[in-house]
């Protein structure tokens, strides 16, 4: 009997050790609103992660965009999240909106594309430019999004000031429904093109896109950093007859500092070596490659992710 006795406390050690060594990872990703881009990669990358290593669970929490998944980060709310580089770059230094008061708490994985500042009104309406949206009622995107921060950026370039346009903070799908129901003559939308909510949105009602003039963009690249100069083509949308030029600013994947170095590691590997998968599930262009996810990134990166990068003969600022 006493033989029984311990051949059984050692199978139950024996099962009590192999359960405990298989350790999850909870990990919330912070996305943005729904119909943007942010949401489509963070359900996209998610889903094929968690498919190869169950030791990694996933879930993917709306919220306001990019400065909202900063503070979360920051706070310890969430472990992952896309932010754009300029609003990155400003909490992580304590300049520009941030106003001398860093974020903390997270590090850069990976630049992922290039996000458009789009202005889309009705087709049927008298805004042909920038300058007609003098007077009207304009969605800027939600609070500490990067979408307001770029809409009244290009508001402010074109003197455009709160006096002279009528500004809503509405998050895209409410933005597309509003525009539709004629209740708004704009919305300003930053997200990697093509955009699932534009494209809904043009099955409902035809749609125009507005375009920066050249002066414009100089003026604005001349006052931030992160803009680039952005073409959206011919028929990006349905129905879209002519090509748009705007300005575009790079997404971040981030990562919470808090997150091991190996699981970090995984999830850098997963965003380059499942990257054909995830672009399946994308209507944008990711192009990615471990070179051009590395350039221009003004935070440290994660030690995991500047452990992968290593293997591929990359050397990072951590």
């Amino acid at each position: 009997m006493k033989k029984i006795i311990a051949l059984f406390l050692s199978l139950s050690l024996v099962f009590a050790v192999g359960c405990g060594s298989t350790s999850t990872t909870s990990i919330r990703f912070g996305s943005a609103a729904v119909g943007g881009m942010y949401s489509a990669f963070a359900n996209a990358y998610t889903q094929v992660v968690a498919q190869d290593d169950d030791s990694l669970q996933f879930s993917v929490r709306a919220t306001a965009g990019s400065a909202a998944n900063i503070r979360l980060l920051s706070d310890g709310y969430i472990q992952m999240a896309i932010a754009q580089a300029d609003l990155t770059d400003d909490a992580y230094h304590g300049t520009g909106d941030f106003n001398k008061k860093p974020l903390h708490g997270y590090s850069a994985v990976a630049a992922l594309y290039t996000e458009a500042c789009q202005i889309v009104v009705r087709a049927d309406s008298d805004i042909h430019s920038v300058d007609d949206l003098l007077g009207k009622k304009i969605s800027i995107g939600e609070e500490e999004s990067g979408t307001e921060r770029n809409a009244k950026q290009i508001l402010e370039a074109y003197g455009l000031s709160d006096e002279l346009v009528d500004c809503e903070n509405l998050d895209y799908t409410q933005a597309a429904e509003a525009l539709v129901s004629e209740k708004i003559d704009a919305m300003f939308c930053t997200a990697g093109v093509k955009t699932t909510v534009i494209e809904e949105l043009t099955r409902q009602r035809g749609i125009r896109l507005l375009s920066l003039d050249e002066t414009h963009i100089q003026k604005l690249m001349a006052a931030y950093d992160f803009y680039t100069p952005y073409t959206i083509p011919v028929y990006t949308y349905s129905g879209q007859s002519e090509e748009a030029t705007t300005v575009g600013v790079q997404s971040l994947l981030l990562v919470s500092d808090e997150l091991s170095d190996k699981t970090v590691e995984t999830l850098t590997e997963q965003l380059f070596s499942r990257k054909q998968d995830i672009q399946y599930s994308l209507p944008l262009d990711l192009q990615l490659d471990e070179t051009s996810a590395t350039e221009n990134v003004t935070i440290p990166f994660h030690d995991g992710a500047a452990a992968y990068y290593e293997k591929h003969g990359i050397t990072v600022n951590e």
